[in-house]
């Protein structure tokens, strides 16, 4: 009976990912920059509306063909948002309770979308409890923790079957330059980077991957200092990315190089997107696009043309309430007037300032 229901389950989500097309690599062209072509893997489009959805579908999978979840079994998420509405759906679609573990901070919007697929939220004041607090729900309720800051980066098929290195690799194929000089991604998990990490080096490309991580994260300085014992308190500030400790699956092995990056250059590029792009993004993507604008600044310096592809991680609507809200801005202590004039200055004429704006 068990197996039965779980070949049907997996049947089910093969299903679903077979009505799914894939993701879209949009092109934005840089005036300033006629030399450098950027373009933005669109992930916001999958059906439950972020890049976590293609995680969320490896984690169940995973978790099903490792005997972890059978018929009626409760899934169990530590989640800032993202991965827990993506597992709310999977966990749907196979008629299982799902519960998120959530910082108390989390956008009313994913809260919504968490309940719209019939998953609950746990809430807790302090984001550091996240994970102890899902494994001790997981034991009283003999339900499954998915804990996809371990799992992130075995889950997936980081060497092709259509993951996400696969399929930007095979959408660049008729560009300029089909081999990007960079990936430009933030680490939650690490799992992202990690398969971008493997896969180019599996294909033998020479694409590099530059990982981005917000304020009070501990990525950037355990990157630099090989020390993966640090730790910080609360969250970073960009809902999705930077982590308060070193998560199992960020594999500074297969990442090139890091940039750290002010919150208020985040929330200003998504502003500044919406005004090229002529839609709302996340503040990871916002996050993203300033890890661009650096790295191509560097190559026009050096005279070096070429492509870099970066992630659309989410729609911006979640966030109507925070990085779109002049008031949220202001109460926190965000000019985000300056560093619009950097992106618009750079965007139009190619310039970057090092300097902070």
């Amino acid at each position: 009976m068990s197996s039965s229901w779980v070949a049907q389950a997996v049947q089910k989500i093969e299903a679903d990912f077979n009505r799914s097309s894939d993701t879209h690599l949009i092109p934005l062209p840089l005036p300033g920059l006629p030399d450098i072509q950027l373009y933005f893997k669109d992930e916001s489009t999958h059906p439950t509306g972020s890049l976590k959805h293609r995680l969320a579908r490896s984690l169940f999978l995973y978790g099903l063909c490792n005997g972890w979840i059978k018929a009626g079994t409760s899934i169990i998420e530590a989640s800032s948002g993202s991965t827990a509405v993506s597992e709310a759906y999977f966990a749907r679609l196979l008629g299982l309770p799902f519960i998120a573990v959530m910082p108390r901070s989390t956008s009313a919007e994913k809260i919504r979308a968490i309940e719209f697929y019939c998953g609950r939220c746990h809430l807790v004041d302090d984001p550091a409890t996240i994970y102890d607090v899902s494994r001790q729900l997981a034991e009283q309720l003999d339900g499954h923790y998915m804990d996809q800051f371990t799992y992130a980066e075995r889950a997936t098929d980081w060497r092709g079957n259509n993951n996400i290195a696969d399929t930007i690799f095979r959408q660049m194929a008729l560009e300029p330059h089909p081999v990007p000089e960079w990936i430009v991604c933030g680490a939650g998990t690490g799992g992202t980077s990690a398969t971008f990490g493997r896969y180019v080096r599996y294909q033998r490309l020479a694409t590099r991957v530059c990982v981005v991580d917000p304020e009070n994260s501990v990525f950037y300085d355990s990157y630099y200092s090989g020390e993966r014992d640090r730790q910080c308190s609360g969250g970073s500030g960009v809902e999705g990315i930077g982590r308060p400790r070193v998560e199992p699956s960020f594999i500074p092995g297969v990442v090139d190089h890091m940039i750290r990056v002010p919150n208020v250059a985040s929330y200003a590029a998504v502003h500044f997107l919406e005004e090229v792009l002529g839609r709302k993004c996340g503040g990871s993507t916002g996050t993203n696009f300033y890890g661009v604008c650096q790295l191509a600044a560097e190559m026009q310096r050096n005279g070096q043309g070429g492509s870099i592809v970066t992630l659309l991680c989410d729609d911006g609507n979640r966030y109507l309430n925070s990085y779109f809200d002049p008031a949220w801005l202001a109460g926190n202590g965000y000019d985000i007037a300056p560093w619009l004039t950097r992106y618009r200055r750079f965007f139009r004429d190619g310039v970057w300032s090092e300097a902070q704006a």
